[in-house]
């Protein structure tokens, strides 16, 4: 006979903190705060003595989870990986060249990429797609890219829409960390409903649009071909995306089969999710939280300028050990103290526009705090203004410190010399290319912008050119003549001689310029304007 031995049995939980799913609000006020599961001792194998006519049995305890989070990644892979496919082994062997390439995304990865596998794990989905920031962006949730895609999931502005991720002055939705892995979530999900369930062309779908790969299939099948992704005639981007997403779930699988090392990230959470209530500036929540000012805007890639927005998200991202620090030095700061305020008196000549630039902030700030009802204002009046409690180069990553920091960095040519253009009525990129003779996509790189991004006027453009035999850089630039101008004006604006203007235009001195005349001027544009 066989005696069967009941044993209690402890609750295995993982031993790690799971933070709650959390759909994104414009103006969430409730708490948004991780629970936490408490772990249990694991059981210990246990057996029995045995009795006469009995046999022993060994209940032996569940596996422990990976405390690696890789490993954990791996384990939950769901995709086909295919062998001796060569567009694999292409993209293999440029990750074995570059070991240093995945240290640095490790690095960035790891605030981000527990939560991104623990958003997925609970919608039961292939774990590779948490390996898919690192192809999309490298896992820099500040990435940009020339086709105006922004984020570690890098949607671009109408998908981002689509998705209700809001694009606003103070707050990008598509590089904020929660927001943006929920978005990107329903979207997979609803590409690979519509393409049957098949992950492979799903990825090719995010990657190219669900249009482009759709006709594609409708080729094949006309053509009587298969409509598996490498069946599929798709753009050469595309036919190397997969691959590299396939290659990158090998070796996470197998890193010393591939000679890469990947650095250990913790199968536990990275950070905490706080509900701030209202408005916050962000220096006063980096020392409440006693961590840098970088640390913050890395958690907290979303915010656009030194302070959370005015009508939400109401929430900030710190550190798991911060947690209950920062909670309590926020529950001891009241509302009204965690905006600075300036009161100003309008001064002759000024608009919104120009206070809202002064003071760092926008329009419809302005107008909402003091229940404006438009954009007229009147000199000798005054207005509540919300101020930075630090000077602008504390925000270091704020969208306009980063952007600054970007048009400062010399390109590749050391004897290279900037020049900051002032964006003027009628300019574009394709005018100012041909005027500085550089190319469109230089000047989008050198200004972190794309090249059908929309000039504002009186933004500031950094242009970097060559001197000529390094004594300056000369331009041949066309004007149009303002009313009030005259040859000693325009002389003296652009740092040319009144002779050398009339040499070129071959005009009479003695006679007075007309408005909408049109001059040709030779200027050394690292010198250009006074």
């Amino acid at each position: 006979m066989i005696k069967v031995l009941s044993l209690p049995l402890a609750a295995l939980l993982a031993g790690c903190q799971l933070a709650t799913p959390i759909e994104h609000s414009h103006t969430h006020s409730e708490s948004l705060e991780p629970t936490a599961a408490i772990a249990e001792p694991l059981p210990v194998e246990k057996t029995v003595a045995p009795q006469k006519n009995t046999k022993t049995i060994v209940i032996k305890p569940l596996p422990a989870p990976p405390r690696d989070l890789w490993e954990r990644i791996s384990k939950g892979y769901q995709l086909a990986l295919p062998t001796n496919q060569q567009r694999i082994e292409q993209q293999l062997r440029w990750y074995k060249k570059h070991p240093l390439h995945l240290r640095r995304v490790s690095d960035r990865a790891k605030r981000y990429i527990y939560y991104v596998t623990e958003q997925l794990d609970q919608q039961n989905l292939p774990l590779e797609l948490a390996l898919l920031p690192i192809i999309e962006s490298a896992y820099d949730p500040f990435a940009y890219s020339n086709g105006r895609a922004s984020g570690m999931w890098q949607f671009i502005p109408s998908t981002g829409r689509a998705f209700q991720l809001e694009q606003q002055w103070w707050y990008d939705g598509r590089r904020d960390v929660i927001a943006s892995t929920q978005a990107a979530i329903r979207y997979l999900q609803q590409l690979n409903k519509r393409f049957d369930g098949d992950w492979l062309v799903t990825l090719a779908a995010y990657n190219a649009g669900q249009g482009t790969v759709s006709r594609a299939i409708r080729k094949n099948k006309q053509q009587g071909k298969a409509i598996d992704f490498w069946s599929l005639d798709l753009p050469k981007e595309t036919r190397s995306y997969v691959p590299k997403l396939l290659a990158l779930a090998n070796i996470v699988a197998n890193p010393s089969r591939y000679n890469v090392a990947l650095p250990s990230i913790p199968n536990r959470p990275y950070f905490a999710v706080v509900n701030t209530q209202s408005q916050l500036d962000l220096a006063q929540a980096a020392k409440m939280a006693d961590i840098g000012m970088d640390e913050l805007y890395k958690l907290n890639p979303g915010f656009n300028r030194w302070a959370t927005p005015p009508n939400g998200p109401h929430r900030l991202l710190v550190p798991l050990s911060q947690r209950a620090q920062f909670q309590q030095k926020l529950s001891q700061l009241p509302i009204k103290e965690r905006i600075h305020w300036q009161r100003y008196r309008i001064k002759p000549g000024d608009s919104l526009i120009l206070i809202a630039k002064r003071f760092n902030t926008d329009i419809s700030t302005i107008r909402y705090v003091n229940q404006l009802q438009s954009n007229k204002i009147r000199a000798g009046k005054t207005l509540m203004i919300p101020t930075a409690s630090e000077q602008r180069q504390h925000y270091q990553l704020s969208a306009e410190q980063r952007v600054a920091k970007l048009q400062q960095r010399r390109p590749n040519q050391r004897r290279s010399q900037r020049v900051v253009h002032t964006v003027e009525a009628g300019d574009s990129l394709w005018k100012l290319a041909r005027r500085y003779k550089v190319s469109v996509n230089q000047l989008t790189q050198w200004n972190s912008i794309a090249p059908r991004d929309v000039l504002k006027l009186g933004q500031q453009l950094s242009v970097w050119l060559k001197p000529d035999n390094g004594q300056g850089v000369t331009r041949k630039v066309g004007y149009k003549v303002r009313s009030g101008d005259s040859l000693a004006r325009i002389a003296d604006r652009f740092n040319v001689r009144i002779s050398d203007i009339v040499k070129w235009n071959a005009v009479n001195p003695k006679k007075y310029l007309q408005p909408g005349q049109s001059l040709t001027l030779y200027i050394d544009v690292l010198n250009r304007v006074k």
